[in-house]
């Protein structure tokens, strides 16, 4: 099953993904935000466990932003587990 997450405070608006049987990320792809990098941690995390990718990404900032586009991933799958 796929989940869409709406981000919040970055260039990216949503998140979409799924997560296995064995809470494994699946399919994950940003809506917005910075092409090259999202495509590339999408690419990083396939087939991860979500617990691992929170444990990675978690508190990533992104310029003076409190927030990025991968810490907002970090709540998507919080929200999910």
């Amino acid at each position: 099953m796929e989940f869409v997450y709406k981000t919040s405070g970055t260039c990216a608006r949503e998140i979409h993904f799924e997560l296995d049987d064995e809470k494994k990320v699946h399919g994950l792809y940003f809506v917005g935000g910075c092409n090259g990098n999202l495509k590339a941690i999408s690419k990083l995390v396939e087939g991860m466990e979500a617990t691992k990718v929170i444990e990675l990404l978690e508190g990533n900032t992104c310029g003076g932003r409190p927030t990025s586009c991968a810490d907002q991933l970090t709540k998507a799958l919080k929200e999910r587990l």
